[in-house]
């Protein structure tokens, strides 16, 4: 007598969410012969998400434009990725086939997957003409005969979605995408006859990212979309919920489709425990979202704010700079904020350049030609990581808080950023601030969406629709200079000009 061994539990091999538009056909089946003939051998969920997103009308056409897919990490979402651009290169031949991510090295990781898929299957690696990997780019092109179409692999951090014209187009890492991003992708797709973006990742960290408004459709289920989401529908703000869902182990198979076949339970167990994931692991491993931030109002008048331009305003004397990065890191501001001869307030964008390799030593070049009070830098926002190269060159936080040295950084906690846009709103409806007519201010300030922080509201970077990093800037610099100006010594002579 024989005896079969007990089954291996799964996860759930369906999402928790799962709205798709009918299709009467699908393209998912050619799409997984192919992959399993490179060796990728897909799960069911895999192959549940293939069957529903390559969906087609009754003309041939996607029935899905959008595409969108949030599932824990380690799951194995890079394989249905894989899967996708294999198929289209190779069975549909697209002509270009775009994958972005958020940081390089994970498009990179993505490319160098995929090249071993092709390379170690002979019939698709006699179609290649070339693999290339320069200029922060990677990629794979076909011979001409095999339709000559090409994947290129590209980081979205500087381009903020310029470059993207695929008919196909892969955006992994997408709970770092934000609104400026889609501005720029989405009029390109407008020519294409027959375009799809797919969309993967997972929870964002940041309340008010732009992938919440996919979600909000997904979920609504809108007309051609995919929405599926195998994250658990629970609050991480309410810890008595959270603790009961560390030690859920039905929900972690309800949120984790690959638990049992890449991911063992005891490797979860690991993760729920304090030295583990700790409370993070309702983000990472059961795919939690944050209650999302609300979008505010505009915030600020524009027609007062034309009324207080002054082309020939100036400061005298003492000032204060602050730095902002926009979440994509493709553009960058500083502001300064100082007094008038008569004391009302100056409020200026001095330089604003794309990327961030130039802010530390543009910042070392103010800091020792103008003695500032001080330079406010949000350690929070995507300036902050500029931290360990201004303290290399000499740009510090206060040995004593209590007392700071001129130049010296100041860091706002989540109260002083609300503080600092009440207090720059109140000082607008006041009439005591001056500025010199920017138009990148003006286009900042006309875009600029709010968050909520509290009861209070901070300026939202990821939700708004603009670069409003030149209007973040003049904010922290009228705080920096308000809230150290009777902390420093008065005695310094200062330059008045930019240069």
């Amino acid at each position: 007598m024989t005896t079969s061994p007990p089954a291996v539990r799964l996860g759930a091999q369906r999402p928790r969410v799962a709205k798709y538009p009918d299709h009467d056909t699908s393209a998912a089946p050619e799409f997984i012969d192919l992959a399993a003939s490179a060796g990728l051998q897909l799960d069911p969920w895999q192959r549940y998400v293939l069957e529903h997103g390559l969906g087609e009308r009754p003309d041939g056409r996607c029935s899905a434009t959008k595409c969108s897919v949030w599932v824990p990490r380690q799951n194995g979402k890079g394989g249905v990725i894989e899967a996708l651009e294999l198929g289209w290169l190779f069975l549909t031949q697209e002509r270009l086939i775009l994958h972005s991510a958020h940081e390089y090295k994970t498009a990179q990781e993505a490319f160098l997957r995929i090249k071993g898929l092709v390379e170690q299957t002979p019939d698709l690696d006699r179609r290649v003409n070339r693999y290339w990997q320069a200029n922060g780019e990677q990629g794979i092109e076909l011979t001409r005969s095999a339709g000559g179409g090409r994947l290129r692999f590209i980081a979205r951090s500087r381009g903020s979605g310029r470059g993207f014209s695929g008919g196909k187009n892969v955006l992994d890492e997408a709970q770092e995408i934000t609104a400026q991003q889609m501005a720029a992708l989405m009029p390109t797709l407008s020519a294409q006859p027959d375009p799809q973006i797919w969309f993967f990742g997972t929870p964002p960290e940041a309340p008010d990212a732009w992938c919440y408004g996919l979600r909000d459709d997904g979920e609504a289920g809108v007309p051609r979309m995919m929405h599926m989401d195998w994250g658990a529908d629970l609050d991480p703000t309410d810890a008595a919920e959270v603790r009961r869902a560390m030690s859920d182990r039905e929900r972690w198979y309800q949120c984790n489709p690959s638990l049992g076949i890449r991911i063992t339970e005891e490797t979860v167990e690991d993760e729920a425990k304090p030295s583990g994931l700790g409370d993070r692991f309702v983000i990472e491993r059961l795919g939690a979202w944050w209650p999302r931030m609300t979008d505010g109002k505009a915030a600020l008048d524009l027609e007062l704010w034309a009324e207080l331009a002054d082309e020939d305003s100036c400061r005298v004397g003492e000032l204060a700079f602050a730095v902002d990065v926009t979440p994509s890191r493709d553009w960058a501001s500083i502001a300064v904020y100082g007094p008038r001869a008569d004391e009302l307030g100056h409020l200026e964008v001095i330089d604003r350049r794309p990327g961030t390799d130039w802010l530390v030593e543009r910042l070392a070049t103010l800091k020792e030609r103008y003695n500032p009070i001080a330079i406010a830098l949000d350690l929070k926002g995507p300036a902050g990581s500029l931290l360990v190269d201004l303290e290399k060159r000499g740009i510090t936080r206060p040995e004593d808080p209590d007392n700071p040295r001129r130049g010296d950084l100041a860091i706002p906690s989540a109260m002083d950023v609300a503080a600092a846009c009440g207090q720059l709103a109140d000082a607008i409806t006041q009439r005591t601030v001056r500025h010199i007519g920017q138009d990148e201010l003006e286009a900042a300030i006309r875009g600029a969406k709010t968050r909520s922080l509290g009861d209070a509201w901070a300026w939202g970077r990821r939700i708004s629709t603009v670069d409003i990093s030149p209007l973040v800037a003049v904010t922290l610099a009228r705080w920096a200079y308000e809230s150290r100006v009777h902390l420093v010594e008065d005695d310094y002579d200062i330059a008045d000009s930019f240069g």
